[in-house]
């Protein structure tokens, strides 16, 4: 369940009075928006997005990077025009946490449609969730744990300023009690959690560096991937669920597909190269919707100039 929530934010290293008012501003207006009808959340967020593409030039310059990486054929006008509208997205995925985590939970769950195999996910098997890097991924945690009757886990990520840290923990724990597991505390408590039923809710599709990771291809090109996804399988003798999580008009389209076959196998380097063919059939269905905006070529192997 971590998330770089904090891709344009400023740093809160050394936070003062100031920077706690404004935000705890920011929280009393996400409260604000949690009260009002979801065509005007999406329209605050078409606004927002579009600022967000103006003044985030690092970001944008990124997310072009990435696009033209990922889809070379395409002009650089369409590439331009994707990326503007992945802002817009992105801002109105942010701004529907006010709701996700504010608003009555009838309105969520009305707002939020979970289907496909739902039966994947039915008893105990030890289950673990490929849940991609798409904006709506909060929404896909909230979704599972708002509909059905099964306790979740997920990793949870600190956030540097308290209040928000707080808010957002205590938004993500909102429905089906469910476990959640820092960070820091590593392996050992998920593998259990697996082991004793609760669905583990994976976002293993960034680039964290070398550590645990290995270079596969990600739309044709080397990239360091990391391999929790097939240790977490092995070591817990359990399937892998893919998650899609679709932003659309009314709400979110939360889709469960079925495990994958002959997933996890004794070759690491090859599970992890499975789960990125996956992944990119995934965001060809909705490429506007991936995280772009996040360093995913950062790490290059061995002699390889930045891409960035």
């Amino acid at each position: 369940m971590t998330a770089p929530d904090s891709a344009f934010a400023p740093s809160n290293d050394h936070p003062n009075a100031s920077s706690h008012w404004v935000n705890r501003l920011g929280i009393g207006f996400m409260r604000l928006l949690a009260r009002l009808p979801l065509p005007c959340v999406r329209a605050a967020g078409w606004v927002f997005g579009q600022v967000l593409h103006a003044v985030a030039g690092r970001r944008r310059r990124v997310a072009r990077t990435n696009w033209a990486l990922c889809f070379p054929e395409q002009t650089e006008a369409q590439r331009n025009a994707a990326v503007r509208r992945h802002f817009v997205l992105f801002a109105q995925a942010w701004l529907d946490r006010g709701w996700l985590w504010e608003a009555r939970p009838d309105v969520v769950r009305r707002r939020l449609v979970l289907k496909g195999d739902l039966s994947a996910l039915a008893g105990q098997a030890p289950t673990v969730l490929f849940a991609p890097h798409f904006v709506g991924m909060d929404a896909g945690w909230t979704a599972l744990t708002a509909h059905l009757d099964r306790r979740f886990c997920g990793i949870y990520a600190g956030q540097l300023n308290a209040d928000v840290d707080r808010w957002m923990s205590l938004g993500r724990q909102r429905f089906g009690q469910p476990h959640i597991v820092a960070m820091r505390q590593g392996l050992k408590p998920l593998v259990s959690a697996l082991r004793q039923g609760m669905p583990l809710y994976l976002l293993p599709d960034m680039d964290y560096g070398t550590r645990d990771s290995e270079f596969v291809p990600f739309f044709g090109v080397q990239t360091a991937t990391i391999t929790s996804l097939s240790r977490f399988a092995r070591m817990a003798r359990a399937k892998v669920v893919p998650v899609l999580s679709r932003l659309v008009p009314e709400g979110y389209e939360v889709t469960v597909l079925s495990p994958w076959e002959a997933y996890p196998t004794d070759d690491v380097p090859a599970d992890t190269a499975t789960m990125n063919r996956h992944l990119e059939a995934y965001i060809r269905t909705m490429p506007e919707q991936y995280y772009w905006v996040h360093k995913r070529f950062k790490t290059r192997p061995p002699g390889e100039p930045s891409f960035y």
